[in-house]
């Protein structure tokens, strides 16, 4: 089966053919460092990280670029509330963000340009729209983009042009011709960081810098371009009018969104996770919660396993409930793999349990028929005690990049407020009544360890515990 995407642009599934034979170009929208980033991040992050994967696992070579906003309002208001420069904060955040995904297993983009690196990239696209009668300098020193002087404006998001209300980040003001003009060239205002252009001091406008900077990366057109759910209108749909307004090419041939990541409020609706709404949780905090309840370093993994087991164009509702579930599901792939002698697996896709995950994968990324793969497979271990097959299922969980932990220390889980010493102690002493054939001091170990949340499982390599 080849490889088929669904694009936000087309709205239909179509198979996926890049511009260059063997090669994608991939842009996707990173963040704007002025907080920590919230698990709605991570569930994008982790999104495209499975899909960048995919497509390595593929065969393909992936240039994967993802952007760092570091001039915005919000950073310069934040900056001004801490009594810090722009720079310390976006550094200090930029930071964490990148050890918050590296914690969800995200491989590292192959570039990661922050903004304010590109200021002449950005100056030198807004002259070219301006040439082409695209954009026009405001009356308040701002340079905007005429909407209404590109034909095909509307067409990601599907809104007609003229049943447009002004949306976020859309700023209404006199100065423009249209109120659907949307800004490329902010001008400066005192205090503000600024730099030079032929239009005075200032700074750029949010959306010309996606265009600018995965133009310098990947050229007039790319394979791929991808973000959140939210970033369809206004973002993707500026960028698209910036970026085919000044090259009269296509910008990219797959456009793709993640589903968004709900919470339940206070009264009782899921509604999306946003910083704007206040109801976030960061990656940090979930991660710090995970780790404490399911051991250190398997919180990672089971947050991660949560993020991905579902189809990463659909809703994801955020609760401990699915967060258990998940950590269960991963307890069934370790128990299939503890105590066996592992060793690496070459993967062949014309072997039916192979070719069963890549027609999942190739079916738009389709993670939840992928991972029922997985568990069928970890059943069929189970079955058989078949050590090639138990490689197979390690091999295929780490294109998801999951079930790379050792089994023994997952299943042992968080120890943190126990004794593991005192526990390994009782089994062994629970080993020496068997032998001794004292069933009751054997059954009383037993039971105290599980009043402990502690199970004690027997097999041929002998007797361990895990946590429940």
């Amino acid at each position: 089966m080849t490889l088929q995407i669904y694009s936000t642009l087309t709205r239909d599934v179509r198979p996926f053919v890049p511009l260059v034979p063997g090669k994608v170009g991939m842009y996707v929208c990173g963040v704007t460092v002025y907080d920590y980033t919230h698990i709605g991040h991570g569930r994008t992050f982790v999104a495209f990280d499975v899909i960048r994967r995919w497509l390595e696992a593929s065969g393909y070579a992936v240039t994967f670029v993802r952007n760092v906003t570091d001039v915005d309002d919000k950073i310069i208001r934040r900056a001004a509330e801490k009594g810090v420069s722009t720079t310390e904060l976006t550094e200090f955040f930029t930071r964490a963000m990148q050890e918050d995904m590296l914690a969800l297993g995200c491989l590292a983009p192959t570039y990661e340009p922050r903004a304010t690196q590109f200021i002449a990239n950005m100056l030198g696209l807004v002259e070219k729209l301006e040439e082409k009668g695209l954009a026009y300098a405001a009356s308040n020193g701002d340079v905007d983009f005429a909407v209404r002087k590109f034909p095909g404006y509307g067409k990601l998001s599907g809104r007609n042009i003229d049943e447009m209300q002004a949306g976020a980040r859309v700023v209404v003001d006199e100065t423009k011709r249209d109120p659907l003009d949307f800004v490329l060239w902010k001008a400066a205002k005192p205090g503000e960081p600024s730099w030079e252009s032929k239009w005075g001091r200032g700074r750029p406008g949010w959306h010309i810098e996606c265009s600018a900077m995965s133009r310098h990366f990947l050229g007039e057109t790319l394979d791929i371009h991808g973000g959140g759910p939210d970033l369809v209108f206004p973002h993707h749909e500026n960028e698209i009018a910036q970026s085919e307004g000044a090259s009269g090419k296509t910008f990219a041939r797959y456009w793709m969104h993640s589903g968004p990541l709900r919470v339940r409020s206070a009264s009782g609706v899921e509604e999306k996770m946003s910083k704007s709404l206040g109801n976030f949780w960061t990656v940090r905090d979930a991660l710090k919660e995970t780790n404490e309840r399911y051991g250190l370093g398997n919180g990672n993994e089971v947050l991660r396993f949560f993020l991905l087991r579902s189809h990463y164009r659909s809703p994801i509702s955020f609760n401990p409930a699915l967060i258990e579930e998940a950590h269960k599901g991963l307890l069934r792939f370790y128990s299939a793999l503890k105590g066996r002698e592992l060793e690496p697996v070459s993967i062949d896709w014309n072997d039916p349990w192979c070719a069963r995950f890549k027609a999942a994968m190739d079916d738009d990324f389709n993670t939840p028929e992928a991972v029922s793969v997985l568990f069928d497979l970890a059943a069929e271990v189970n079955r058989t005690a078949d050590v090639r097959l138990a490689g197979l299922l390690k091999s295929l969980g780490g294109i998801l990049n999951v079930l790379q932990i050792e089994p023994e220390h997952f299943l042992k889980g968080a120890t943190q407020d126990l004794d593991a010493a005192a526990i390994d102690a009782l089994v062994a002493e629970r080993v020496a009544a068997k032998k001794a054939r004292d069933w009751a001091r054997a059954d009383e170990i037993r039971n105290a360890l599980k009043q402990q949340g502690i199970i004690v499982e027997d097999g041929p390599q002998g007797s361990s515990w895990r946590r429940a």
